[in-house]
């Protein structure tokens, strides 16, 4: 039921997604999210059957690819945000090293039918550092500029708290298999907790350039 909660707020956030195609002037990887959060809901769904029929390895295969997937997406995000061209450089290669990790990962180390921990705790850290950058970027730039209005500042404070929040859970997540019921409960609390914060970040990030004209009475 917890993986419920957040299918939620994935399909609420996809369908606030949307209005991006009515507004003027949106940049490419703001048009690329309903697509990305559409296949995120699906895998979601797909993943929720499968728990439902106990199929733990179609679950874990899926995880494994959708999780590539999504870092690579977060990564073209964060490129496009970045404004210095050789931190954009850096994200390129840096892109292109974790593709090859992940592969070697997939294929000799922890193996595609089971969960890519060191692969998904690398990507957290990645992840972070590249929006840490962006926030340090953000606050050396001689413009002033409305935080609340810009896309850019709440998808990277969504991306930051969320795989710094998930980095020490998900990393340790082969090892918690074992633990007592009530912390796999308490786990499965703060994902949802997380993902509920990550979705709602993306959803303010899809509606903050939005001006609502105020009636003249």
């Amino acid at each position: 039921m917890i993986q419920l909660g957040y299918i939620v707020f994935i399909a609420i956030s996809f369908l606030v997604s949307l209005t991006i195609y009515f507004q003027p002037d949106t940049r490419l990887y703001l048009r690329l999210f309903p697509l990305f959060l559409l296949l995120t809901l699906a895998v979601e769904l797909i993943s929720f059957y499968f728990s439902v029929n106990n199929k733990t390895i179609a679950i874990l295969i899926i995880y494994n690819f959708f999780s590539l997937f999504e870092y690579l997406f977060y990564m073209y995000v964060l490129r496009e945000i970045i404004q210095h061209k050789r931190a954009k450089k850096i994200i390129f290669y840096i892109t292109w090293l974790y593709i090859l990790l992940e592969i070697l990962n997939f294929l000799f180390i922890q193996k595609i039918t089971a969960y890519n921990s060191m692969t998904y705790a690398l990507g957290c850290l990645l992840i972070g550092a590249i929006c840490i950058y962006y926030f340090f970027e953000l606050f050396q730039s001689a413009h002033s500029v409305s935080l609340v209005r810009q896309p850019s500042f709440w998808i990277c404070s969504g991306l930051l708290f969320y795989y710094c929040c998930s980095f020490p859970i998900y990393g340790l997540l082969n090892f918690l298999k074992k633990a007592p019921p009530v912390i796999q409960n308490n786990f499965g609390v703060v994902v949802l907790l997380l993902n509920v914060f990550l979705y709602s970040s993306f959803t303010i990030a899809f509606l903050c350039r939005i001006r609502v004209r105020k009636s003249m009475l």
